[in-house]
């Protein structure tokens, strides 16, 4: 089994900044592709952005400029720094890894969410 641990969420003005943690322990031999996903109330889960093993990433439009995301692979750990933040970028933001077990078997975890509410 594979558990992601998320943290660094929170209240923050808009304009301001917030750093989001996810880290993966367990049965892991290799991590493909780790993602960043957000649900706001009333709204699908959507993907915020993506990073892969090999460094290439990926992020939505709406938060191309203001969003990095990297990873640490040595600690099995993605992050998501946040500038600039906008009222709608109000979410729960959730982390999902592509692993690979010790069986070479791969399978999508997900994070339980962290809520990042910015005010206005």
């Amino acid at each position: 089994q594979v558990q992601l641990v998320e943290s660094g969420g929170g209240l923050v003005q808009a304009g301001g900044s917030l750093r989001l943690s996810c880290a993966a322990s367990g049965d892991i031999f290799s991590i493909n592709a780790m993602a960043w996903y957000r649900q706001a109330p009333g709204k699908q889960r959507e993907l915020v952005a993506a990073a892969t093993s090999g460094g290439s990433t990926n992020y939505a439009d709406s938060v191309k400029g203001r969003f990095t995301i990297s990873r640490d692979n040595a600690k099995n750990t993605v992050y998501l720094q946040m500038n600039s933040l906008k009222p709608e970028d109000t979410a729960v933001y959730y982390c999902n890894a592509d692993v690979r077990n010790s069986w070479y078997r791969s399978k999508a975890y997900w994070g339980q969410g962290t809520q990042v509410t910015v005010s206005s």
